[in-house]
């Protein structure tokens, strides 16, 4: 009897533990920065957070001022809001190609990934909110035969 329960205990110890959670942790720089690069259709933006005021400049203007349309303002703050964050992190991010929706749409992601570079706790609030996810829609390409990605030309029957 105990030598089948010995081999038991020796099965059991062969056996490979439930994979735990992978551990996040904080990935800051020399400044005190956490960096993350967002993309959105054909915009990227690289984007460093570090705790402040909650002052966002974007390509070294105010965010009122390249992001006029307040929709594009407020959909920058999403991720900060989510996570209760308003007012507690300094943004500085710098945005190419696209354009102006895509390139919140890119700085949003790129905050919402500083963010939890800077805390790693609160990537399951933004992952719930959908934040961390880059949204892989672009622009289908053009065929040869067409007049643009799916418009044909007029028929003509004669």
């Amino acid at each position: 009897m105990s030598d089948t329960m010995q081999s038991l205990d020796q099965l059991a110890s062969l056996k490979p533990a439930a994979p735990e959670a992978p551990k996040y942790v904080k990935k800051i720089d020399k400044y005190g920065r956490a960096y993350a690069t967002g993309k959105r259709k054909d915009a990227v933006a690289r984007v460093w957070i570090k705790p402040g005021a909650g002052k966002i400049l974007v390509n070294t203007r105010e965010v009122e001022v390249y992001f006029a349309r307040p929709v594009l303002r407020m959909m920058i703050q999403q991720p900060l809001v989510a996570a209760a964050r308003t007012g507690q992190y300094d943004v500085i991010c710098t945005v190419a190609g696209g354009g102006l929706s895509g390139q919140a749409g890119a700085v949003r992601h790129g905050i919402s990934k500083a963010l939890t570079y800077f805390e790693p706790d609160l990537r399951n609030v933004l992952k719930k909110g959908g934040f961390l996810t880059r949204d892989s829609r672009t622009v289908e390409r053009k065929k040869y035969g067409r007049a643009k990605a799916r418009k044909s030309f007029q028929f003509s029957k004669r």
